[in-house]
């Protein structure tokens, strides 16, 4: 859980630039595949009317 929370915090903690590009578009990685996960699957339905 501590690393998950972790993701959130807007503070980056390597020093040079492109390295912290690095960090931020890992973490954007992490937290759109956490979202992935908790979105249900949705599967049509079929309805015959009767």
């Amino acid at each position: 859980m501590f690393c998950y929370k972790q993701l959130f915090i807007p503070k980056l903690t390597l020093r040079d630039f492109n390295v912290q590009v690095g960090e931020a578009l890992a973490n954007m990685k992490v937290i759109n595949k956490v979202i992935r996960f908790d979105m249900p699957v949705r599967q049509q339905t079929h309805s015959d009317g009767k």
